[in-house]
């Protein structure tokens, strides 16, 4: 009986983020999917936890959906001028600026003007990238910054892992010496573990040599 609780649950869990999300702005998405993932394990909990059937099961609901919408992002003005800026300052660089399906702003930085191979030194052509990014950040306070380090898969895991994981520290060094709080940012280094493309000829490798920068404006109640 449990059981057949948890596929109801997560079958209108999962109905609820494909439709829902069909028709809404992309300022919506992010807190609606945020509020169906909360909805979701709100409505398990309270499944799976004993006597109250159904009523049980809304509740969880309604407190998950409620906890899920704190952690859904915003795309708001602020963000969509960021992104504007950021295309500006990276337009013929490589650098690729985006808006994810989560309502974060995502710069893919290509190994070419961002690191050396094996190195983690920022490189001269990567600076006035981040000068720009600093600006921005600065004005627009409200926002968290995740940077994440790949490598390609030449190397072993021992020198790949520590490599990537410092050149996503270098960068959030840089960005905090101009004047971005360090309490802002996360890191990681996920060495060649996601690659965007197979690690099958040199020109493959240099495009899973990447920084990828993360900003997300976090939904607000």
């Amino acid at each position: 009986m449990q059981a057949n609780r948890l596929k109801l649950v997560c079958g209108l869990v999962t109905v609820l983020a494909v439709t829902g999300c069909a028709n809404m702005t992309e300022t919506q998405r992010g807190t609606t999917a945020g509020a169906g993932i909360g909805a979701g394990l709100g409505g398990l909990i309270g499944a799976v936890s004993g006597g109250g059937g159904g009523g049980r099961t809304a509740t969880g609901a309604v407190i998950g959906g409620a906890l899920g919408a704190i952690v859904g992002n915003v795309w708001s003005s602020r963000m969509e001028e960021q992104k504007r800026a950021m295309e500006q300052a990276t337009e013929g660089t490589g650098v690729e600026v985006s808006q994810t399906a989560d309502n974060q702003l995502k710069l893919a930085i290509p190994s070419d003007i961002s690191f050396d191979t094996g190195k983690a030194d920022i490189k001269p052509n990567f600076r006035p990238i981040l000068d720009h990014f600093a600006t921005t950040l600065t004005s627009n306070p409200a926002t968290f910054v995740t940077i994440i380090g790949h490598t390609d898969d030449t190397g072993t895991d021992a020198i790949n892992d520590p490599l990537s994981l410092q050149r996503a520290s270098r960068a959030r060094d840089y960005l905090t010496v101009r004047g971005v709080a360090p309490t802002r940012f996360t890191v990681a280094g996920h060495g060649s573990h996601e690659p965007v493309v197979e690690n099958t000829t040199a020109a493959n490798r240099a495009k899973n040599r990447r920084v990828e920068i993360f900003v997300a404006e976090p939904q607000r109640q």
